[in-house]
């Protein structure tokens, strides 16, 4: 009995034994580690053409992790998101370009150093002045915030005599030495070689000042086996010599892949201009700063750079985009607009830069639709001319649901709503954008495939632009900055804001600028206009009721013209038709006075004309058998008595005019409304932004009414 215990005993210590030790190994292998990294610290930490993150801390981390037996699940969240994610126990560690510095090592655990790093000084390719810090007396420098090169500078700006400007990033601070702001600019060695690699003009001076070195980083006190590995697996990699294989793959060439080098294609205009969309996120749109910005924006400005041309943008909306470049006031257009065999017998497309695709959208928290099927008996709201249009056309009879079409995205959105439709379908990242900005939207529906987005340029012109976007575009994708630039927009959605913008103060607050240079800008429309409106109507209304029969044909037909012609196509007609007849570019401001113009004297004309009838006909005969001309019965008798009758219609004329403002925008003059919408396209706060914009427009036109009034008064 005592026997068969023993070995009943013994069996089972060895079954637990092996348990334990298989279950210890396969942990350890299955152990799967959150690793927090930057976005954007190239290069160190990118995203290259397949949207896949790339680098020396990405590679070096699979590298390692590969050799060592443990999984890593990256989290590409931002240098400051990943101090804070591994402080707080959300991440087990953090590869991120970090340098290993006392007050760190305070909070943090360090890996052995895996790159020694250093400070460089770098200036722009033509300047010649600076070769020493000496040279730096009395200028401006330019750092990053909280970076080892911006104490630097704090540490020597009382000894070489500079000034510093902090920039949040690298765009900002290469951007600062571009445009002239700072003389120079101190950065991480190896991120400064790599934008130059990438085309940033600039040039290298003087010795690299020594700095920290770069290490992997644990909460301290834990995650002791996982640094064990990332030494061990350094380690190996130094010995193997592989180790040196991954930094020469972005720090010698500056870039993972090996594709040919881009060509330079000579630019034969001094100045092109590329006609865009007003308010179509994320592609175009103004940000807080009354700057356009955007994927197609940013895409155009750095083709330009690295080609080595010169653009203006006139952003006139898609509709006028079409038109200026048709027109050749544009020589070229980019709006986010899809390649089709119809557009392609007017224009010649660009290479692909953005495979879009379409996707549904519906009210947050709407649980009906999970499917097309769900849409029967429902209405489906999509923009006018879109790909979306088409997809729903082609299936409405399938899924048994109603289209409603809008104009403008801003309308689309609000439909939903207010339960004016059941679900939208528009471009997945415009979608994604809008619920960035707090859209409560949800996608319940994979998007469907879309069309790819070309820039254009009128069929059989400007085929060099083509050819230097072409380039431009290939050697952006070959260096990872393609993709650099989709992520500033798609993935984070909006620029950081100091102001909340989803509230009415906040809006008005972070926009009050933008709005009142809007309001001046409707202001001074209407004010010009009219004023010219004011001599043509007189005269015209004068014509009407003169003796001569020919004036008074020729002002009955003018004023029938006039008004008989939709002030919108009036527009359009003086903005791109005559503007192609005369082979001279009318400017949108100048086209927009000319339009107001017109139509506000054909109806000043008629109060004059009726201003003058009003007054009784036997004036004029009794003044007449006086022996006064009939000049002198009009200058002393009868236009005294009109003008007082004429004055309340004059004054609701200009209010009419100065409403009349916003149909202008349709051809690109960024009055209220239109300021109005880029802000919608921005913020999508709808209801807010067009209450301010109408009250806005209520004070102005109240003030007007009383002013009206007084002067009646005073005339009277």
């Amino acid at each position: 009995m005592k026997k068969r215990k023993a070995i009943f005993i013994s069996f089972f210590s060895l079954l637990m034994s092996l348990f334990l030790f298989t279950g210890k190994t396969t942990f350890a292998e299955e152990k799967t580690y959150k690793i927090g990294t930057d976005t954007t610290f190239a290069p160190f930490e990118f995203r290259d053409e397949n949207n896949e993150y790339i680098g020396i801390d990405i590679d070096l981390l699979k590298t390692i992790a590969e050799d060592q037996g443990f999984e890593v699940d990256l989290r590409p969240l931002g240098f400051d998101s990943s101090v804070q994610g591994v402080q707080s126990n959300q991440l087990d560690a953090m590869i991120a370009g970090m340098s290993i510095t006392e007050e760190r090592q305070k909070s943090f655990d360090f890996s052995d150093p895996y790159f020694d790093s250093g400070i460089q000084m770098a200036v722009p390719e033509d300047n010649k002045d600076i070769k020493s810090f000496e040279d730096l007396e009395g200028k401006t420098v330019g750092a990053k915030v909280g970076t080892e090169s911006a104490t630097f500078l704090e540490d020597n700006k009382d000894r070489y005599g500079f000034d510093i400007k902090n920039y949040d990033d690298a765009t900002g601070l290469y951007g600062a030495a571009k445009n002239g702001t700072v003389a120079a600019v101190f950065d991480d060695l190896p991120v400064l070689g790599y934008a130059i690699n990438q085309g940033e003009p600039l040039k290298l001076i003087g010795e690299p000042q020594e700095g920290n070195s770069y290490g992997f980083a644990v909460k301290k006190g834990e995650n002791k086996e996982l640094l064990e590995k990332f030494n061990a697996g350094l380690k190996k990699l130094k010995d193997s010599g592989e180790y040196k294989k991954i930094v020469d793959r972005y720090i010698t060439s500056g870039t993972s892949d090996d594709g040919g080098e881009m060509i330079k294609i000579e630019p034969k205009k001094d100045l092109y201009v590329i006609a865009s969309d007003s308010a179509f996120a994320p592609f175009e749109f103004q940000d807080e700063n009354n700057q356009y910005v955007g994927i197609d924006v940013d895409l155009v400005n750095r083709a330009a750079e690295l080609q080595g041309f010169n653009v203006r943008f006139n952003h006139i909306g898609f509709s006028g985009a079409v038109q200026a470049v048709e027109g050749n006031q544009a020589d070229g257009m980019i709006a986010g607009m899809t390649m089709t065999d119809e557009r392609r017998n007017t224009f010649d497309f660009s290479n692909s830069y953005f495979e879009s695709g379409i996707q549904l959208a519906v009210k947050a928290g709407n649980e009906d639709i999970t499917s097309y099927k769900d849409l029967s008996g429902k209405k489906v709201g999509a923009k006018v001319g879109t790909e979306s249009a088409d997809f729903l056309e082609q299936n409405k009879e399938k899924y048994n649901y109603t289209i409603k079409y809008y104009d403008a995205a801003d309308q689309l959105y609000d439909a939903v709503r207010v339960g004016a439709v059941d679900a939208l379908m528009d471009d997945y990242p415009v979608i994604g954008y809008a619920i960035a900005q707090g859209q409560a939207l949800e996608t319940p529906i994979e998007r469907e495939t879309g069309g790819e987005y070309g820039f254009a340029v009128k069929k059989g012109q400007n085929p060099e632009l083509i050819e230097m976007f072409n380039e431009a575009l290939a050697e952006m994708k070959r260096t990872g900055e393609y993709d650099e630039i989709l992520s500033r927009y798609i993935k984070d959605g909006k620029a950081e804001s100091k102001t909340d913008e989803s509230t009415f103060v906040g809006l008005i607050k972070n926009n009050y600028k933008i709005l009142l240079t809007g309001l001046g800008k409707t202001i001074a429309l209407a004010l010009i206009s009219f004023a010219l409106a004011l001599v043509v109507g007189v005269i015209i209304g004068l014509f009407s009721v003169a003796p001569i029969k020919p004036l008074r044909i020729f002002a009955s037909i003018y004023v029938d013209i006039i008004r008989g012609i939709p002030m919108m196509v009036l527009a359009f007609f003086i903005f791109f038709g005559l503007s192609d007849a005369i082979g001279v570019t009318i400017p949108d401001f100048t086209a927009g006075v000319i339009t107001l113009t017109l139509n506000a004297s054909a109806y000043i004309a008629e109060i004059v004309r009726g201003g003058i009838n009003a007054v009784p006909v036997g004036q004029m005969e009794a003044s007449r058998s006086l022996g006064l001309s009939y000049n002198r019965t009009m200058q002393k008798i009868v236009l005294p008595q009109a003008i007082k009758i004429m004055i309340p219609s004059f004054v609701n004329q200009f209010v009419i005019s100065l409403k009349d403002t916003t149909i202008i925008s349709v051809i690109g003059v960024v009055e209220l409304l239109q300021t109005g919408k880029i802000i919608v396209a921005r913020t999508m706060q709808t209801t807010y932004v067009y209450l301010i914009i109408a009250i806005l427009y209520l004070v102005v036109i109240t003030a007007l009414t009383k002013f009206a009034k007084v002067l009646e008064k005073k005339v009277n």
